[in-house]
């Protein structure tokens, strides 16, 4: 298939102009009259994923966050992003991001999350008036549960090696929002929501202040938030385009490390 054929599916589902301002979404790498013929999903593209990529006989990297985020300068190689560049071009590797536009979609990063976690009646939490979604999601657990079996349900289901959270409110979640990556914005959206527990990443030591008792917030990692994009953007593609050949990146991008 000609890769601009696959890239007009992919923005059909998940419009460009659904990213937020700051974002670099899009084709980064490539030509989109050329044929492509297998991709690799990815969370990052790092200079492993490109390995794997030509490993994988896959000219197309499909990564949900862009390489090139503030643009480049030079090509130099000095740096892992100049290096992931220079890599893929030598290689005719073309590169794709699908980022917080499919953070905003209704169907989206939150929403996958949202099913990890079993949360019925689902809605978004911080919606957008030009389009049908937006920022996050809330939702309610089938049964009121006690704040250390929730941390254990939700260390278990997003594999996070550990939880940062706001103090213990001593009361049952039930409802429960979730914002995939860097949430802190969204804390008084979920206070204001109804939201027992609040799931994020990134939160920093002020943040945790904003709980103010009314809220259980819980910071479990910033690739944990959004490592299940890849299954979402995969069965995606698996289901619109059955007959191209897509595979899930088995590379760890995962920049944080724990002792």
């Amino acid at each position: 298939m000609k890769l601009k054929e696959i890239t007009n599916i992919i923005e059909k589902w998940a419009p460009l102009e659904w990213a937020e301002d700051f974002d670099n979404v899009g084709l980064l790498i490539g030509d989109p009259s050329s044929i492509v013929n297998k991709a690799i999903i990815t969370i990052d593209t790092l200079e492993n994923v490109v390995d794997e990529a030509i490993e994988n006989n896959c000219d197309l990297i499909i990564s949900f966050h862009p390489i090139i985020f503030d643009g480049l300068k030079k090509v130099s190689n000095k740096n892992y992003v100049e290096r992931v560049v220079t890599k893929a071009i030598k290689n005719n590797i073309n590169i794709y991001a699908i980022h917080t536009n499919l953070d905003n979609h209704p169907e989206g990063v939150n929403y996958q999350i949202s099913k990890y976690l079993e949360l019925n009646k689902t809605k978004t939490l911080i919606p957008k008036t030009d389009i049908e979604g937006g920022m996050g999601m809330i939702g309610e657990l089938n049964k009121a549960i006690s704040e250390k079996d929730f941390l254990n349900f939700v260390k278990k289901t997003m594999k996070a090696k550990t939880i940062k959270h706001s103090a213990f409110l001593n009361k049952n979640i039930k409802n429960v929002a979730v914002l995939g990556g860097s949430g802190s914005f969204a804390i008084e959206d979920a206070i204001a929501a109804g939201a027992d527990c609040f799931i994020t990443a990134d939160l920093k030591y002020h943040d945790y202040f904003k709980a103010e008792n009314k809220i259980l917030l819980l910071d479990i990692g910033h690739y944990e938030s959004e490592q299940y994009t890849k299954e979402l953007i995969l069965n995606f593609l698996r289901k619109k385009i059955p007959k191209f050949a897509c595979i899930i990146s088995k590379s760890n991008t995962n920049p944080v490390n724990y002792f």
